[in-house]
């Protein structure tokens, strides 16, 4: 009799945000055990500790996804440290009993500088803000862990994350905000070009990605970085257009400045040219991503108002 190899537990941190609450799912759909953590992000010193502490009951034998991380373009310096501090302060103690480990990063901010789009895991990364030099850093201490370790370790390089779940109280996700804005009928200040081209890719479509190309590399040795993108570039433009079709109404954008504006690139499209492929998983049409989006940020309003 051939008995069934039990499914892999993962463990999953920052479950509770876009990225994290996609994952989660996505493993849970597997039918895989999925351990997440209630973790005092704010408190490096406490949340590392609370991280180690954890650690020897979620991670042995585990797929561990680092999904954690607030930090956008406009994020101060103090707050990405604390972010960095608290991944240094784990990875340095932890005792590496998981069986493969994937950092989120963001392609946006690693290549906001490069040269010659479309960019590629080949392309000489150029940060621009700071947040994308906090990217660089948190790359660079999964590299060392993996090479005190042994642990075969997945960077992905994400494009710009949309879908149900965003936190609209923040200032995060264009496509969110714009569906907040044109729900509340208050205008959104729009400090770019209307011609500016960004890869967009549905959360559910990216944690699919990242739970396949995990599992891929996690039975090899070393670092492995994959952009995990669309592959298909999207003006904001394009978007207000679809947002204008969807809602019967032109969303309320006003074009504006910024000091982040100096972060900002025209133009950056991604391809991926490492193995494994995963442009396979991108299944959701813009409009109908937009359209779901636009749903979940209605219903956060509603509960919301509510509340109050």
């Amino acid at each position: 009799m051939v008995v069934a190899a039990a499914p892999r537990p993962a463990w999953v941190l920052g479950a509770t945000g876009l990225l994290g609450a996609a994952v989660t799912h996505t493993l849970r759909e597997d039918q895989r055990p999925v351990h997440t953590s209630r973790i005092p992000w704010k408190d490096p010193a406490a949340a590392v500790e609370r991280l180690h502490a954890e650690a020897d009951l979620a991670s042995d034998g585990a797929d561990v996804f680092w999904c954690a991380g607030a930090g956008v373009v406009g994020s101060s310096q103090e707050a990405l440290d604390t972010e960095l501090r608290v991944l240094q302060g784990f990875l340095e103690g932890w005792h590496a009993r998981g069986r493969s480990f994937f950092l989120a990063s963001s392609a946006g901010g690693v290549y906001a500088g490069s040269a010659g789009p479309p960019f590629t895991e080949e392309t000489p990364p150029a940060p621009l803000a700071p947040y994308g030099h906090a990217k660089i850093r948190a790359e660079r201490l999964t590299r060392e862990f993996a090479d005190r370790t042994g642990m075969p370790v997945l960077i992905g390089r994400f494009s710009n994350l949309y879908g149900p779940g965003q936190d609209i109280s923040k200032s995060q996700g264009l496509i969110s905000q714009l569906c907040r804005a044109q729900l509340t009928r208050q205008p959104l200040s729009v400090y770019v070009s209307l011609d500016t081209m960004r890869d967009y890719l549905y959360v559910n479509d990216a944690a699919e990605m990242s739970v396949a190309a995990l599992d891929a590399v996690a039975e090899t040795t070393g670092v492995h970085v994959k952009i995990l993108a669309s592959e298909r570039s999207t003006t904001i433009a394009s978007i207000l257009g679809d947002l204008h079709r969807l809602a019967r109404r032109r969303p309320p954008v006003v074009l504006g400045t910024s000091v982040n504006a100096r972060f900002q690139v025209r133009d950056l499209r991604l391809r991926s040219v490492a193995w494994p492929p995963t442009t396979e998983f991108v299944r959701t049409p813009m409009a109908a991503g937009m359209a779901m989006t636009l749903e979940s940020v209605g219903a956060q309003l509603r509960v919301g108002r509510l509340v109050s």
